[in-house]
């Protein structure tokens, strides 16, 4: 909540000080000492405060401490020496000072920092760090995928929500721009291709490079059963032999080689991957500062293990690669240079970590990056720590579970990912289909818009709403509900709330000057606390890197809202001084629903 707490905090430490010297003991107690909680119950109060802490200093039981406190707080004045005002009324309840705060003045301060300080929701808890985040980290051999759109999102509304706090933020995506799978659908195009394009196949120009992998990965399919009824091999051994997987391994060489036409190919066939997700991308309100490309990455980092070696934190085995021993970290021993000096994927990863550095000093660098790679990311940690970087020991895995859809899960090579365009595309024929049953198209000036943004809108929330360590099952036909916790139903609050700001006609100034006194009934006082807490749900969010936490903030706010347009009558309240006081209830809500919808990547919107 807003700063109800702090004035009250002070208040009571005072008092429990007076307390302790009237009774001859010495002490005293600081504010940071006692501690503020909510009630569970709304009947209980608005905030409460245990005795538990002070009781071997009181030497009494919490209760009489709770009772002795609020007969010595009864002949105070609310208004403390320093000034805060702690004013309200209270009652010892068993072992805890429950707390009704002056819902008057209580209004007055949230609804007068919701509409004029443009820093509300803003609290500035990482205010002068510099954070780097890395999300995303597409293959050149397919389209962006359903495992991307949880990536994307978590990565995009973490960097938004640590703005938020005052960091200054920088996104960043590797691509991953080399390997065999890359050669799997550059193989397939220059064999079957013909000259074909994206455009003389009129397809999207990332669908059609990953068309190409599928081809491969069929005819390998293929090619590997052959072997195993003719040979009696394994299905392991019979892929290993399978003419297609040899010819992909020799064009990987040609790559590595320089050679002219197959570098060429793969410029091509690459820039045709990355021009379609960065359209994905744009549609879907993703943006990076810088991208990093693997095939100008993959050899750093050999210098600072060799440097490792020569200062006795890595050694060589017998074979002639390089080892580090982190079985003092709880972890294994890990290869970080092959016997005959190539490198490896974490050695790139150690590598890449150094540069980031050197290109944008950071004080945390954050991967957004499957549950899978945890040991990965445990291992890259534990080794910068080794090589002595003093940012190492602020590295973070944001990891995050599989998403699948009922149907079951989603494999690239075998063509049955879940493709993020015609997801989308899915979700906005529903969304039109609804706006069209509604009979709404008349009332919206591009329904076809509406329907995008609706659609990104449920994509988002569902994908937000659970934490992100968490598997989850991706349901469109729910995800697209009016009804109950989806992103919708919460786009649906906000054009509602707009349209009755819209019927009520008055000046522009109508709402700032108002009775906040006024706004005393239980509906308007839960909204009002509800508000309040938006600054504290965006710190613990950031904090957490968590945006489920708002999303399920926003909830309560639209559900709060709902039982208060339900309640208390806004535009028809019988008195004018009540209606502007409720209308600028509403205006505040609108503006910290707009706020949040933006952190967690749902397009607002006036009308639906």
């Amino acid at each position: 909540m807003l700063n109800f707490r702090d004035p009250w905090k002070i208040r009571i430490a005072r008092t429990l000080t007076a307390m302790l010297k009237d009774a001859g003991i010495d002490g005293t107690v600081e504010p940071s000492q006692v501690i503020a909680e909510l009630p569970p119950k709304p009947e209980y109060g608005d905030l409460g405060f245990p005795m538990f802490g002070f009781a071997r200093l009181f030497r009494k039981g919490p209760p009489w401490i709770a009772q002795a406190l609020a007969a010595a707080l009864s002949g105070e004045d609310a208004r403390s020496p320093a000034g805060e005002d702690a004013s309200g009324g209270f009652a010892a309840e068993g072992p805890y000072l429950n707390v009704r705060l002056d819902r008057g003045a209580a209004a007055a301060a949230v609804l007068g920092a919701v509409l004029e300080d443009p820093a509300f929701g803003r609290p500035g808890t990482l205010a002068g760090s510099r954070v780097m985040v890395e999300f995303s980290s597409p293959n050149t051999n397919k389209p962006l995928h359903l495992g991307h759109l949880r990536n994307d999102v978590l990565g995009e509304s973490v960097s938004r929500i640590l703005a938020a706090c005052g960091a200054e933020v920088r996104k960043v995506c590797i691509i991953n721009d080399r390997g065999i799978h890359i050669c799997k659908s550059m193989l397939a195009y220059q064999e079957h291709g013909r000259e074909t394009t994206p455009e003389s196949e009129r397809i999207k120009s990332d669908h059609f490079v990953g068309n190409w992998y599928v081809k491969f990965s069929r005819d390998l399919k293929a090619e590997t059963e052959g072997l195993v009824r003719e040979k009696g091999l394994s299905a392991k051994e019979a892929e290993a032999e399978a003419p297609l997987q040899k010819r992909a391994r020799q064009m990987l060489r040609q790559w590595e080689a320089g050679d002219p036409e197959t570098v060429a190919l793969w410029k091509k066939m690459n820039a045709w991957t990355v021009e379609g997700m960065k359209e994905t991308y744009r549609r879907t309100g993703i943006s990076f500062d810088q991208y990093y490309f693997e095939s100008q990455t993959y050899l750093l980092g050999k210098a600072e293990i060799l440097k490792g070696l020569e200062q006795g934190l890595f050694y060589k085995a017998e074979d002639g690669a390089v080892m580090v021993d982190l079985t003092a970290e709880k972890l294994d021993k890990k290869v970080l240079l092959r016997g005959d000096g190539t490198s490896i994927y974490i050695t790139q990863d150690i590598g890449l970590a150094i540069n980031r550095n050197r290109d944008w000093p950071f004080d945390r660098l954050v991967y957004v990056v499957g549950s899978e790679q945890q040991y990965h990311f445990q291992v890259l940690f534990a080794i910068l720590k080794k090589l002595g970087f003093p940012w190492a020991g602020n590295l973070y895995h944001l990891s995050y579970g599989m998403v699948n859809l009922p149907e079951g899960k989603m494999k690239s090579r075998e063509g049955t990912v879940v493709d993020a365009d015609d997801l989308i595309d899915s979700l906005r024929d529903g969304a039109l289909a609804e706006i069209r049953e509604k009979e709404r198209e008349d009332a919206i000036d591009d329904p076809k818009d509406v329907a995008e943004k609706v659609a990104l809108g449920a994509l988002h929330y569902y994908l937000l709403q659970v934490n992100p360590q968490k598997d989850m099952l991706f349901d469109p036909r729910e995800s697209l509900s009016f009804n109950g916790n989806t992103g919708p139903y919460l786009q649906y609050m906000g054009a509602r709330i707009s349209s009755m700001l819209r019927k009520a006609a008055a000046p522009k100034d109508t709402g700032r000057t108002f009775n906040a006194g006024l706004l005393s009934g239980n509906a308007e006082w839960e909204l009002l606390k509800t508000l309040a807490a938006y600054p504290e749900a965006v710190a613990d969010a950031a904090a957490r890197m968590d945006p489920s936490i708002l999303a399920a903030y926003l909830y309560e706010l639209s559900k709060a809202f709902s039982r208060f347009y339900h309640d208390c009558p806004i535009l028809n309240a019988g008195e004018a001084e009540l209606s502007a006081a409720r209308l600028a209830l509403s205006r505040g809500v609108l503006r910290v629903l707009k706020d949040a919808l933006n952190l967690i990547c749902v397009p607002f919107l006036e009308i639906m």
